[in-house]
């Protein structure tokens, strides 16, 4: 539906642009091209009151147009959201306090007082007070 209303509209732009390059500008136009034809088949008033009601009527389609494409592009937006946009709706992620014992990671729990990491030598005691080494 959006992509055909779209199609319409660029078509409609398009005759939009054609009927009013066509118009009289202050000095002339295809309404007073003179010559055979236009004073024949249309007339010279009545070429500009032709081409003038177009011009409304184009324009009228075109800004109808752009007004329903609106509103059908602000509800498939509303249903049809990429995640992007989703997550942009939601706001950003509420962050957890970390534990007290200093885990930051989700599952890890931390270590006892006086534990080593692994790979590391175990602390050796301190030698009794009094005796040398």
């Amino acid at each position: 539906m959006f992509t055909f209303l779209l199609v319409v509209m660029i078509l409609d732009g398009l005759l939009l642009s054609a009927v009013v390059l066509m118009q009289a500008g202050q000095g002339g136009g295809l309404a007073s091209l003179g010559g055979g034809t236009t004073s024949q088949v249309l007339g010279g008033r009545q070429a500009t009151n032709l081409l003038t009601r177009m011009t409304w009527w184009t324009g009228g389609i075109f800004m109808g147009l752009a007004l329903l494409l609106s509103l059908v592009s602000s509800h498939r937006g509303a249903t049809g959201a990429s995640d992007v946009q989703k997550r942009l709706r939601q706001g950003p992620p509420v962050q957890q306090p970390a534990p007290a014992g200093g885990a930051s990671i989700p599952g890890l729990t931390p270590a006892p007082p006086g534990a080593t990491a692994p790979g590391t030598p175990a602390p050796t005691a301190p030698p009794p007070a009094g005796k040398k080494p």
